[in-house]
C-alpha cells in the first residue's frame, strides 16, 4: 500500500505542475466565521479559524436539525383547489390569491432549521509574539493547516476530515520537544452537556429540545446526537474533567473528533433503534487504533483521485505569492488575476466533494454542510424551486459525480411524502413538493403562497435525474433509479394539468419563483397559471420520460400520451412590450424588472427548450438577460452565477468572462465562499458550472469545445471536462484558439464533436483516448 500511494502522490505531483496553486491563503486568523476555512467529507463539516492561541473549529454533521416529522399539508386544499384553479382562469389573481393564503399555505407554515453541532475549542498559553503566520487550505489535499512561529519555535497544525475513517482529525506538532500545552474544549450553546468520559475522551450528549411553535410545528425531545472527541499525545501529561482536557508538555498531539444523530434517510425521521453513541465509539475505536500518518495517508488515497480528474489554468500565474484576501480585493479594484478564476472554479469542485459524498447521505442545502446557527438563514434548508438544483449543476461537468448520489438518495425519499402532498392539495397521481423541504419530507406550500406555489419543483429535481444520466450514459441507472422517479412526477403532471380557455393544458396555481406582476388594474400579485417555467419544466420534463423509455424500451402507450399533451402545452412567448420572453402566461408588467430569479429563462438553461435552434426565442433569451441587468439583477450570488451559465449558452463569451468577474468582485467572501448576501453556496457551485459550460457544452445533440470563451482568457488549459454520451476532454487554446484536444471514451459511443465551424463524426471503443487535432485550424 505504502509503494502505491507513493506513486499516487508522485503522479499527482507531476501533474499540479501543469495547472495553478491550488492554495487559499491567509497571513492571519479568521475574525469571523465567513473568514474560516471549510473541510469536509460530505457528512461531517468543520470550519477551521487558525487563531494561534485560541483555536476555534465549529463543527456541523449533516442530518442535525430541529424540528421533526409531521404531515403539514393544508387539509383543505383539496376541497378549494378547483375554486382557485377557476379563479385563476378567470384572471381574478387578487381573490385566487386570497383563498390559497387560507387554504393553501402549509401547517403549520414553516419548519425547523439545520443546526450546527458546536465548537471544539483550543486554549494555549502564551509563548510570546507570533511571527510568519501563514493559514491555508490545500484543495489538492484538502487539508488546513496553521503555521507560525513564537518564542523561537515552529508550530504546525494540519485538520482534514476523513471519509475513510468517518472523522475530523486535527494534527499539532512542534520543532522542540514539550512545546505542545493547551486546553480542550467542546462546547455547544443548547440542547447538550459535554463530560470526560476517561483521561482523553470528551462525550457530547444532546437532544434537540423544541418548545410548541404554531409557526415550525409540535415541541417535544426530538433528533438525538452524539459527538465524541479523542486526544492522542505524544509525551507529557493528558488529563480530562468536566467539558475538557489538559495537554501538558506535549511532543506532538492528534485529536479525533466524530459525531452522529439517529437519524434515518429511508424513514426521513429519526430512528430510536438508532444508538449514535455507539457510533461514534466504533468510529473512534477503529480510528484511534491508527497513528497519525496512517490517517492522513488513507485521507490522501482516498481523496486526491476524486479531485485530481480534473486539472485548470488560464496561462500566467498572476499573484499567487499574495495572500487571498489581498488578492480578491486587488481584484475588486480592478486588477486582472486570472489565476484566481482556475482557483475558484477548482474550490467549487472541492465544496462538492467535501459537502456531498459518502460517508454522507443527504445532499448539499443552501449552505452546503457548513452552518454556526441554530435558526439559519432560510433554515439552510433545500430550496427545490432553483437552489438544490444549481448545487449539482457542476456535478457531472466537472468530473465529481461521486457527489451525485446523495441527490438521488434524497429525491428518491421525497417521492413517499410527495405522493401524499399531490393527492392532498390537487388530487392529482404521482409526487411533487413545492419550493422548499427539510430532512423530513415536508412538501406543502411553506413559508408563504407568494414564495411557495412552485408545484413543479418534482419535475426541476427530475431533470437533473436525466442529466446524469445523459453524462453517464448509465443505464442501469437509468432504469433503477431515475426514470421511475421520473415518470412518477410525470404522472402528476398529467393529472394536475387543466385546460384553459384556448384549449391549452396549462398548471394552476403557479408562479415564476418569488416574482411579482403588475396586471391591467394596477394591482400586483405572484399566483397565475401557466408560467413561462411551468411550461419549459413539463416540455422538457416530457421529453426527458419519453427519450429515457426509449432507451429502456418500456411504457409505450405511457409516452403517446406525454407526446398528445406535449402539442397542447402554451407556447413560449415573446413580449410585445419589449421583446423579451414572456415571463407569465399574459404579458404583464414586472413590478420588479432586475429581480434575482431569471426562472422563463429554465428553457435556455439548465433546459433544453430555447436554443439556436429557434433563433426568435434564442434572441429574445437575450434580450431578457439585457433587461434583467439593466435593472440591477444578479445582485445577489447565486443569480449572478445563473446568468454566467445563461451567456455560456448564448455563446457570448465576452458576457461570460465579465459576469465571472461580477461574481468575484461583488459576491464572493475572502475565503472565496459565495454570499447571497449572507453566504449560500449554490453561487459557488453555479458559476463552476457556467465557467465549464463556456469551454464545454454537450446539451444539443454534439460536443462543442470552447462555445463561449471569454477574449480574456487568451491561454489556457483544461484536462478532464465530461460531455454526454461518457466522454472526457482535455482542451488546451492560444491567443484565443484551439490548439490542441483529445478525447476518452468511456462508453464507446459514438458523437459529433464542433469547433467554429468544423464538425467531425467520431465512433470510438471503451476506454480509448482520441486525439482531435483535425479540428485545429492549420
Amino acid at each position: 500500500m505504502k509503494f502505491r500511494l507513493f506513486f499516487l502522490l508522485l503522479f499527482f505531483a507531476v501533474n499540479l505542475r501543469a495547472q495553478e496553486p491550488l492554495k487559499i491563503w491567509f497571513k492571519k486568523p479568521a475574525s469571523q466565521w465567513n473568514d474560516a476555512l471549510p473541510l469536509g467529507n460530505g457528512r461531517l463539516g468543520a470550519m477551521v479559524y487558525g487563531d494561534p492561541l485560541a483555536e476555534n473549529i465549529q463543527l456541523n454533521e449533516e442530518s442535525l436539525w430541529s424540528g421533526s416529522k409531521f404531515n403539514n399539508n393544508n387539509p383543505q386544499a383539496s376541497a378549494n383547489i378547483k375554486q382557485i384553479q377557476q379563479l385563476l382562469l378567470e384572471g381574478r389573481n387578487n381573490e385566487a390569491h386570497a383563498l390559497a393564503d387560507q387554504y393553501l399555505l402549509a401547517t403549520p407554515a414553516n419548519f425547523g432549521s439545520y443546526q450546527t453541532l458546536g465548537n471544539l475549542k483550543l486554549s494555549f498559553i502564551d509563548q510570546g509574539s507570533i511571527r510568519n503566520y501563514e493559514r491555508s487550505l490545500d484543495l489538492s489535499t484538502g487539508i488546513a493547516k496553521i503555521e507560525f512561529q513564537s518564542n523561537g519555535i515552529k508550530f504546525k497544525r494540519e485538520t482534514f476530515v476523513s471519509a475513510p475513517d468517518n472523522a475530523i482529525v486535527i494534527h499539532l506538532e512542534a520543532d522542540q520537544a514539550q512545546s505542545l500545552t493547551f486546553k480542550l474544549q467542546l462546547n455547544r450553546a443548547f440542547d447538550a452537556s459535554t463530560n470526560a468520559i476517561d483521561q482523553r475522551t470528551l462525550l457530547m450528549s444532546g437532544q434537540v429540545m423544541d418548545l410548541p411553535n404554531s409557526d415550525t410545528g409540535p415541541g417535544g425531545l426530538h433528533m438525538k446526537f452524539k459527538a465524541m472527541v479523542r486526544v492522542m499525545a505524544n509525551g507529557g501529561k493528558t488529563e480530562a474533567a468536566h467539558n475538557g482536557i489538559m495537554v501538558s508538555k506535549a511532543n506532538e498531539v492528534t485529536i479525533i473528533i466524530t459525531a452522529a444523530t439517529d437519524y434515518n434517510l429511508k424513514k426521513l425521521d429519526f430512528d430510536r433503534r438508532i444508538n449514535p453513541q455507539q457510533t461514534c465509539e466504533d468510529i473512534i475505536q477503529k480510528a484511534g487504533e491508527k497513528d497519525f500518518k496512517t490517517l492522513l495517508n488513507r485521507h490522501l488515497e482516498e481523496y486526491q483521485p476524486l479531485f485530481h480528474k480534473m486539472s485548470f489554468s488560464l496561462g500566467k500565474q498572476e499573484d499567487t505569492n499574495l495572500p487571498t484576501n489581498e488578492r480578491l480585493a486587488l481584484f475588486k479594484k480592478g486588477k486582472a488575476d486570472l489565476s484566481l478564476i482556475p482557483l475558484y472554479f477548482q474550490f467549487g469542485r472541492y465544496l462538492m466533494l467535501a459537502s456531498s459524498r459518502a460517508p454522507g447521505v443527504l445532499p448539499a442545502n443552501l449552505q452546503g454542510i457548513w452552518n454556526d446557527h441554530y435558526i439559519a438563514p432560510w433554515n439552510a434548508d433545500y430550496h427545490t424551486n432553483i437552489n438544490i438544483q444549481m448545487n449539482y449543476w457542476p456535478t457531472d461537468l466537472t468530473n465529481t459525480s461521486i457527489a451525485f448520489a446523495p441527490y438521488v438518495n434524497f429525491v428518491d425519499q421525497q417521492r413517499i411524502p410527495g405522493r401524499n402532498t399531490a393527492k392532498e392539495y390537487y388530487g392529482a397521481k404521482g409526487w411533487t413538493i413545492h419550493h422548499a423541504t427539510d430532512v423530513f419530507g415536508k412538501g406543502a406550500i411553506h413559508s408563504g403562497i407568494h414564495w411557495s406555489t412552485s408545484p413543479l419543483s418534482a419535475a426541476w429535481l427530475c431533470l437533473n435525474l436525466w442529466d446524469h444520466y445523459l453524462f453517464t450514459a448509465d443505464t442501469a441507472y437509468l432504469k433503477n433509479e431515475a426514470y421511475p422517479i421520473m415518470k412518477e412526477a410525470a404522472e402528476f403532471v398529467q393529472s394536475f394539468l387543466i385546460k384553459d380557455k384556448n384549449g391549452y393544458w396549462v398548471t394552476a396555481p403557479s408562479m415564476s419563483p418569488e416574482n411579482t406582476f403588475i396586471m391591467a388594474n394596477g394591482k400586483k400579485d405572484q399566483l397565475t397559471y401557466a408560467p413561462t417555467i411551468d411550461i419549459e419544466l413539463v416540455m422538457d420534463l416530457f421529453k426527458a420520460c419519453s427519450e429515457a423509455a426509449k432507451v429502456l424500451h418500456t411504457d409505450t402507450k405511457f409516452v403517446q400520451q406525454l407526446n398528445e399533451i406535449s402539442k397542447k402545452l402554451p407556447p413560449i412567448q415573446i413580449s410585445k412590450r419589449t421583446g423579451t420572453i414572456q415571463e407569465w402566461i399574459e404579458d404583464y408588467e414586472e413590478a420588479e424588472p432586475g429581480h434575482r430569479h431569471i426562472s422563463h429563462l429554465l428553457g435556455l438553461y439548465p433546459g433544453y427548450t430555447i436554443t439556436p435552434a429557434k433563433p426568435a426565442l434564442f434572441e429574445a433569451a437575450r434580450k431578457t438577460l439585457e433587461r434583467r441587468l439593466a435593472n440591477g439583477g444578479g445582485h445577489t450570488g447565486w443569480s449572478r452565477a445563473w446568468i454566467i451559465n445563461f451567456y455560456a449558452r448564448l455563446f457570448d463569451g465576452d458576457k461570460v468572462g465579465e459576469n465571472v468577474n461580477a461574481l468575484l468582485a461583488k459576491s464572493t467572501l475572502d475565503n472565496l465562499l459565495d454570499t447571497h448576501p449572507p453566504f449560500q453556496i449554490d453561487g459557488n457551485f453555479g458559476a463552476t458550472a457556467g465557467i465549464a459550460e463556456a469551454l464545454l457544452q454537450s446539451h444539443n445533440g454534439y460536443i462543442e469545445l470552447l462555445p463561449a470563451l471569454p477574449s480574456t482568457w487568451q491561454e489556457g488549459k483544461i484536462k478532464g471536462l465530461v460531455a454526454r454520451g461518457g466522454f472526457e476532454l482535455d482542451i488546451v487554446w492560444k491567443n484565443g484558439q484551439l490548439i490542441h484536444a483529445e478525447i476518452l471514451s468511456n462508453k464507446g459511443n459514438s458523437t459529433k464533436i464542433k469547433y467554429g465551424k468544423k464538425t467531425i463524426e467520431l465512433k470510438t471503443k471503451p476506454h480509448q483516448r482520441y486525439p482531435l487535432d483535425i479540428l485545429v485550424a492549420k
